[in-house]
């Protein structure tokens, strides 16, 4: 049995108790999703939930950003560092190296792997769970930069 014909008879199989002629649409599923919660200052929330996942976390004001992310290239010692192509100028740190990741000219595998470490953005942060999400929009550059 191919891989394609053991997974068709799977389905089949978990759909055998399905009465004949139903569909999706015929179902009432409950869905009692939690819509909203108050986690109270969600920055802090948010902070909280990635320590846990042992990251340095430095809540800043924007007006300091460029200054936090410089020190604490230095205080690594960084020198080269990727940045996508559109990244706010507030984000670009001085006394580092940016190699930018253009997408008409994105940096080779060589050329990311010679480098210390990258900036980017991502889509948003969820404080409950500590999630970043990325999604290759403004200031994440593609997939290979966030990783």
């Amino acid at each position: 049995m191919s891989a394609r014909e053991e997974i068709l008879s799977r389905v089949r199989a978990a759909l055998r108790d399905v009465p004949p002629g139903e569909t999706p649409w015929d179902v009432d599923v409950a869905r009692g999703y939690l819509r909203t919660v108050d986690v109270g200052d969600p920055v802090a929330v948010f902070a909280e939930r990635v320590a846990e996942y042992r990251a340095t976390v430095q809540v800043v004001p924007v007006d300091r950003l460029r200054e936090a992310v410089a020190s604490t290239l230095s205080g690594r010692g960084v020198r080269r560092l990727v940045v996508p192509h559109d990244p706010p100028d507030e984000w670009r740190p001085d006394g580092v190296d940016l190699v930018v990741d253009a997408p008409g000219a994105p940096l080779t595998v060589a050329d990311l792997d010679g480098v210390d470490g990258t900036l980017t953005g991502c889509a948003v942060g969820i404080a409950l769970t500590g999630t970043i999400v990325l999604d290759a929009g403004p200031a994440q550059g593609r997939r290979a930069l966030t990783l």
